[in-house]
């Protein structure tokens, strides 16, 4: 009889938990973005005739109970735990966690991607910058310089043999050696602005600029601890980064101009979104210009870049009198001469190896 008891209310406490688990994803209010994993969540799909015939009602709905579990961040923080620390795998969807940072495995290789890249970059040069000084620099990731051999690394070699084979007319500029692991975030994919001074100096050399970085006087502020992505993404708790901004005069006195909210502003963005990456430039925009007015020399720099220049672009904004930062992720390289003026610019391709190794560029 007791155990008949104690399975009665095993089993009314468990029907209990699905009611109410059942009605908080009811009446709790969907989230539009994941603050810990820095993305958009999937929302309740429109119900047609023609999205239920097409299957993407059952694909959506899926995907949208899936983002708005509640209690969802707990349940991933669990899973990782078991799966790491307790199974010992050496992953969890492709995450890993070494001496208190956290990585993605970025596997394999696609040379058909990496072609498409260049593809895209050579038929910007073809349109627009014959006329130009046009550079081009590869930032590999941090697993680059991981000593690890238990995780799978895409050829980095390979990577930049095609991407020299393929790109034309253009001076390559190697800021490899330029980096370290200890130059990059423990828990997000970017490098740290504070550590770039190697790289704003080799990228000075190959443009034959006048300044060197080292020669530039920067005041390091404090703007407190970073979560990068991999952090919210692992679900495994490890030390914030600490972040910095790299400011003096010049750079203060700077004016953006951000061409998708028509608005003018400052270089960082100290009242930045959840993603505190954003202090650069505001974070992602499409078409973004910096003017310096402590200089006359009217040079300007054309910047195609990914989410890595937006740290970079304040350092090298001392030899320029406005630096145009083109995001071909967000924006058609077909409209460019609506907004741009090609007449005698240094113009820089700086990409990661990761955008390389995806067909994203437009």
């Amino acid at each position: 009889m007791k155990d008949q008891t104690k399975n009665r209310v095993v089993a009314i406490g468990f029907i209990f938990i699905l009611i109410m688990i059942f009605f908080s994803n009811i009446l709790i209010k969907d989230k539009q973005v994941s603050v810990a994993e820095r993305r958009k969540l999937t929302q309740l799909p429109k119900i047609t005739f023609k999205n239920i015939v097409d299957g993407k009602v059952t694909q959506t709905f899926e995907k949208y109970a899936a983002d708005q579990f509640v209690g969802r961040d707990f349940f991933r923080s669990v899973k990782a735990f078991n799966s790491i620390e307790i199974l010992k795998q050496r992953d969890n969807n492709k995450l890993f966690e070494k001496e208190g940072a956290i990585y993605k495995i970025e596997y394999p290789l696609n040379t058909n991607n990496v072609k498409k890249s260049a593809a895209k970059i050579n038929a910007v040069y073809d349109k627009y910058l014959k006329d130009n000084h046009v550079y081009y620099a590869i930032i590999p990731d941090k697993n680059y310089y991981l000593k690890d051999d238990d995780h799978l690394k895409m050829d980095y070699e390979e990577l930049q043999k095609i991407m020299k084979n393929e790109i034309k007319n253009m001076q390559y500029i190697d800021i490899t050696t330029s980096l370290s692991l200890e130059d990059f975030y423990k828990t997000d994919i970017h490098w740290k602005q504070e550590n770039l001074q190697k790289v704003v100096n080799t990228i000075q050399n190959g443009m034959n600029l006048e300044k060197n970085a080292f020669q530039i006087q920067y005041d390091k502020i404090d703007v407190g601890d970073f979560y990068g992505v991999y952090y919210g993404q692992l679900g495994i708790k490890v030390l914030p980064d600490k972040m910095y901004i790299l400011n003096n005069q010049t750079i203060e006195n700077c004016i953006t101009y951000n061409y998708e909210t028509k608005e003018s502003g400052k270089i960082y963005d100290k009242k930045a979104s959840s993603d505190k990456y954003d202090v650069y430039l505001s974070g992602a925009t499409p078409l973004i210009t910096i003017k310096n007015p402590n200089t006359t020399n009217n040079k300007e720099l054309l910047l195609f870049r990914d989410s890595f220049g937006s740290s970079l672009a304040p350092l090298l904004i001392e030899n320029y009198s406005k630096i145009t930062l083109i995001d071909l992720r967000y924006m058609s390289s077909k409209l460019l001469d609506q907004y741009i003026k090609f007449e005698n610019q240094d113009v820089l391709f700086l990409y990661s190896s990761l955008i390389l190794n995806q067909d994203i560029l437009k």
